[in-house]
């Protein structure tokens, strides 16, 4: 190990994968309940959460403040360990903001050591795609000042699509208009967003119907995905595992060698896109 790699629940890893990443605790309440979600996506009752949503639940997400980068920060640099946080968008989060902070005042104390803040531009597998190579590379022994160099390229190879299932989850969180809202819905109309290279979600088809919108997945998968033996694809639902499950199968069909991962879509963007939300995370030629 070269350097300590940091995300955080947002990354929406399950415990196979969370080799050589260090989790740092998210927070949101649900119904004005404070839940503390330590990371691990297996251990998230997606059926649970999303069924809340469902039937009107109000969930609040909390961005992680400087404090805690801090703490956790300091103990690696302490013992010389460079540092590479993974964070969510910029574009959707003040999180990144905060560890940038924590960054520069860490910096003060440790000049001689490396504390990178990768903006990833997504959440979800957006972002934990990335920890997952920012692992490999300090297994390989990749210097942080390489590796910073090399995740912060890679952001812009990180493809993210996805779709909703209720527009009006998009409507509270002002991405869409109630009077858009409604004809959508009334329409049967399912957008299809992807995270841009400025790091915000905005839309990129309009689609008539579940199984239209599954297919433009696919279509953007086939338009922007780079051939590779065994390449990883992350693919997370919002309680919808047989949507999740036709999307793999459809995969496979164009890159029949893929390693297909499905996981509950995690609970702090998921408090915003909803129930019935279907997300596609892959590697290509560009965003």
């Amino acid at each position: 190990m070269t350097f300590t790699v940091f995300a955080d629940g947002t990354a929406n890893l399950p415990g196979n994968l969370l080799e050589g990443i260090h989790l740092l605790p998210s927070e949101y309440t649900i119904n004005g309940t404070p839940v503390t979600y330590l990371g691990d996506i297996e251990q998230f009752d997606v059926h649970e959460y999303y069924e809340l949503l469902r039937n009107g639940a109000s969930a609040k997400t909390s961005l992680l403040n400087t404090g805690l980068f801090l703490t956790s920060f300091e103990p690696e640099l302490k013992e010389g360990h460079d540092v590479i946080y993974i964070a969510m968008s910029s574009g959707i989060s003040g999180t990144y903001n905060a560890a940038v902070t924590a960054a520069q005042q860490l910096k003060e104390s440790y000049p001689d050591r490396i504390v990178h803040i990768v903006d990833s531009h997504g959440c979800g597998f957006g972002n934990g795609m990335l920890a997952i190579k920012a692992a490999q590379l300090s297994k390989e022994g990749i210097p942080a000042s390489d590796a910073s160099v090399i995740l912060d390229d890679l952001v812009e190879h990180c493809c993210q699509y996805f779709t909703v299932d209720d527009l009006n989850f998009l409507k509270k969180t002002g991405r869409l208009s109630g009077a858009a809202a409604l004809i959508g819905t009334t329409l049967n109309i399912k957008p299809i967003l992807y995270g841009d290279s400025t790091g915000h979600i905005v839309s990129c088809a309009i689609c008539h119907g579940r199984k239209k919108a599954i297919k433009t997945l696919v279509s953007k998968y086939s338009e922007k995905h780079v051939e590779q033996d065994g390449a990883q694809i992350f693919i997370s639902h919002g309680d919808c595992l047989e949507d999740a499950m036709q999307l793999k199968e459809m995969i496979l069909e164009v890159t029949p060698s893929a390693d297909v991962v499905i996981c509950p879509h995690e609970p702090f963007s998921g408090a915003h896109v909803g129930p019935g939300m279907l997300g596609l995370f892959f590697y290509g030629k560009e965003r």
